[in-house]
């Protein structure tokens, strides 16, 4: 079996081996990660939570979703937008999320940016750039996935020249995965092509 290959996990299942270490990481597997996600805030939570992400195992951010979608107002940008310092330091103070000041100053102006966004904006710019599918072959172990592609040091261009923070290109290829602009499941994997 090759480094890095789909494992079979308890159900029988063929799958991408990061999927196996936890029962949040299979369930986060199989139904959302590499499903297309659409919407303002919806991309907006995504861009947020990848940005926290940053230098952090993803499952420190995917178990304290809840605590991140209480603390801020389900990632409504208006809502986020419309924070005041009274809230910065309620935010700072909260331990159902990561503390992360930088993290979350720009989580509030990113909010602050979008909010003057046309509706749909945010979703037309980041689906302008997956790349056509037919044009990327399908990973057969996890050293076939990239970090970064040219489609997602193109999006973090985009999204930092529109006044966006902590979007470098790992970042937006990390939302790229995890929002379906591609699919990164292993050839074998029981997710692959669910999207």
């Amino acid at each position: 079996m090759s480094e890095g290959a789909a494992l079979t996990g308890p159900d029988g299942a063929a799958r991408c081996p990061w999927a196996l270490s936890t029962p949040d990481y299979v369930t986060y597997h199989d139904e959302e990660w590499g499903r297309p996600v659409h919407g303002d805030d919806a991309l907006f939570e995504r861009v947020s939570l990848e940005a926290f992400q940053s230098g952090l195992s993803w499952i420190t951010i995917l178990r304290r979703r809840a605590g991140f979608r209480a603390a801020f107002a389900d990632f409504k940008i208006a809502a986020v937008a419309a924070f005041t310092d009274e809230d910065r330091a309620r935010l700072l103070a909260d331990p159902g999320i990561i503390r992360n000041g930088a993290k979350i100053d720009a989580t509030l102006a990113n909010a602050r940016v979008l909010a003057d966004w046309a509706p749909g904006e945010l979703d037309e710019l980041i689906w302008s750039h997956a790349p056509d599918p037919a044009g990327r072959p399908v990973p057969k172990t996890l050293a076939d996935v990239p970090a970064i592609t040219p489609e997602s040091t193109a999006l973090s261009k985009v999204l930092k020249k529109r006044g966006l923070r902590f979007v470098g290109p790992t970042t937006a290829y990390a939302l790229m995965q995890a929002c379906g602009l591609v699919d990164d499941h292993l050839e074998t994997c029981v997710a692959r092509g669910r999207g």
